[in-house]
């Protein structure tokens, strides 16, 4: 078993000014979505006519920290499939009083989830300091340079294509594409980008229910651990999804919803944890630590 001290200082991010210490032992990043429609916790924060209920949501991030989460992720578009796309300023609307809110609340870690660079820039002056870019610096070429300005860590997923035009993870896959390596060379692609922009402090994705089939989500969490020869933290974001609800659902029953799929989102945790994830996007904070808990003792119990 690798000590701390053998992991590469790519697990040591910088935030803006902050230390994200990735060596250790993973963390927990909690979402929070101020949006109307996102597919678990949609319509969660938002009041009559999609107006934002910041208390609400500021209280849901703060009891998220006190559960152990080390980084708040706040979105205001959904990224669901078929999600349509919002204007810059509603997205700016939704996010960036809360970041403010939250920024005067806590010194915890907060991360935008945005591929757009003027709600980055917002979203960083507001006290930010992550962007999460579910595209990987592909939809908007702007954005790795506003990254690069602040100093914001980056973290890059795997997506084909952009949400209004992706399925929910069904059927199988083709064996002519191998999913490991797609997403491989998609990723080091987002890397080298990032790179060239003068941005060293990179956590990737593989983007677990973006525009990938059921078995290809499985095949990809079975073999995350190849993702480590990228030399960067790993970000497993499996909370809830639809390709978890397929393998649970009773004979001639209906795919269960996201509300009843607790067990299987910590099975598949605990799967990414044993494959390499350094951090894991979860919405249900404390059952996620409590996981990490349980895969860090059994690594020192037979180390």
């Amino acid at each position: 078993m690798k000590s701390v001290t053998d992991k590469p200082d790519q697990y040591l991010i910088n935030c803006s000014g902050v230390t994200l210490d990735l060596r250790k032992a993973p963390v927990v990043m909690g979402i929070v979505n101020v949006t109307p429609d996102s597919f678990y916790d949609g319509g969660m924060f938002v009041q009559k006519k999609d107006k934002p209920d910041y208390d609400r949501a500021l209280n849901h991030a703060l009891q998220l920290i006190r559960s152990g989460a080390t980084i708040i992720d706040i979105g205001g578009e959904s990224s669901r499939p078929g999600a349509e796309p919002i204007p810059t300023e509603e997205e700016i609307r939704r996010t960036v009083p809360l970041i403010g809110m939250l920024r005067k609340k806590t010194d915890a870690l907060i991360s935008i989830d945005t591929w757009k660079s003027e709600v980055a820039e917002a979203a960083i002056r507001a006290g930010a300091q992550l962007v999460n870019d579910i595209s990987g610096f592909t939809f908007d070429a702007d954005l790795p340079e506003i990254c690069r300005k602040y100093q914001a860590a980056v973290i890059l997923m795997h997506t084909p294509t952009k949400p209004q035009s992706m399925q929910w993870s069904t059927g199988t896959s083709s064996t002519s594409n191998d999913i490991i390596t797609t997403v491989t060379a998609y990723l080091q692609r987002s890397i080298l980008t990032a790179r060239h922009h003068g941005i060293n402090d990179i956590i990737i994705d593989p983007g677990f229910g973006f525009g990938k089939t059921v078995e290809e989500n499985y095949r990809l969490l079975g073999a995350m651990n190849k993702l480590q020869k990228l030399q960067r933290p790993l970000l497993a974001g499996v909370s809830r999804k639809s390709f978890l609800g397929h393998v649970i659902a009773e004979p001639r029953q209906p795919t269960p919803p996201p509300s009843e799929r607790l067990s299987a989102t910590l099975a598949a945790e605990t799967i990414a944890l044993l494959n390499g994830a350094s951090i894991i996007r979860a919405h249900d904070v404390k059952a996620a630590m409590q996981t990490i808990a349980v895969v860090m003792a059994s690594r020192a119990a037979s180390a």
